[in-house]
């Protein structure tokens, strides 16, 4: 078995002007990083669309109506300061969430022994009946409750690294003792959320770092409070929200990562996948907004996800 990775070229039509920091430049940066011969043993494959019963697990109706309704036939229109809709964004939106509902079956279904979603929109700010921070629908929750309701998963874990608290994500899961979130991510910064004391019903762990924090603070961070907690939860399925805006280069942060950093704690997370979850993983792109950082760094963890 193999590494997949999925992707679609309609994720590059939710164009929000070349102003906007989530381009689709992002995503043709990381894939082209992968078109590298190293990279050649992915197996690649086209993204779905997501099934109407995905996205309802974990959002309402009404606002997954409400998105599609919004779409313009031109130009663009903001659902708040940061998020936007173009006329490509209802095909990249759906194809965002089908690639994570796809990997997870297929990684469960033993196609492949993990999986890489090169996507966008992102997911992880989206809440149930509304977007934020560039992301509308929630791809990764929308993959963790495909495991639980179609695969019959009782304990899922989502863990993530990306510079911004993932609060839609643990919004889904905090009153949830089956699912276990757990992130690094800067404080002070948007949005706000992602205190220490946010324990959920025993299954949140969040560890923000402060700004100039580098290397030695994250990994710190996922030594004493994360691997511990995402081990002593013994998941059946590892996600991944890998944002990689926590790099010493992004514009929108003030931490100091490297691509070392993040294929520290790609390996930690492959071992404990391979102790309790037969090395299940799907992994999700979440943010990064310097390319050249974005593809090196997307790149240094999909080579870790191939060593399993």
């Amino acid at each position: 078995m193999t590494t997949l990775l999925y992707t679609h070229p309609a994720c590059l039509e939710h164009d929000l002007g070349s102003h906007h920091p989530e381009s689709a430049e992002r995503l043709k940066a990381v894939l082209s990083a992968l078109e590298a011969k190293e990279f050649a043993p992915l197996e690649r494959r086209l993204a779905p669309d997501a099934a109407l019963e995905d996205l309802l697990r974990a959002h309402s109706r009404r606002y997954v109506e409400g998105i599609f309704a919004a779409i313009p036939a031109r130009g663009t229109i903001a659902l708040d300061a940061d998020t936007f809709l173009s006329p490509g964004s209802g095909r990249a939106a759906l194809r965002a969430a089908g690639a994570v509902a796809a990997a997870v079956d297929a990684v469960l279904a033993g196609e492949g022994k993990n999986a890489f979603c090169a996507v966008r929109p992102p997911g992880h700010h989206a809440l149930s009946q509304r977007a934020m921070g560039f992301c509308l629908f929630n791809n990764i929750v929308i993959g963790a409750l495909r495991a639980h309701a179609v695969h019959g998963l009782t304990r899922i874990a989502v863990v993530d690294f990306d510079v911004h608290h993932g609060n839609g994500t643990e919004a889904a899961f905090a009153a949830e003792a089956g699912f276990f979130y757990a992130s690094t991510h800067q404080a002070p910064l948007y949005p706000g959320t992602g205190a220490v004391e946010d324990r959920g019903v025993g299954n949140i762990v969040n560890a923000p770092l402060s700004p100039s924090s580098g290397g030695r603070e994250f990994r710190e961070a996922f030594r004493e409070s994360i691997l511990p907690a995402l081990s002593a939860f013994r998941p059946e399925l590892l996600l991944v929200s890998a944002g990689f805006d926590a790099h010493r280069d992004d514009p929108l942060s003030g931490l100091s990562l490297e691509e070392a950093d993040y294929a520290w704690v790609s390996e930690e997370l492959l071992q404990i996948a391979a102790r309790f979850a037969g090395g299940r993983i799907v992994s999700v792109l979440e943010g990064g907004y310097d390319r050249r950082a974005l593809a090196a760094s997307a790149a240094a963890h999909v080579r870790v996800l191939m060593t399993a």
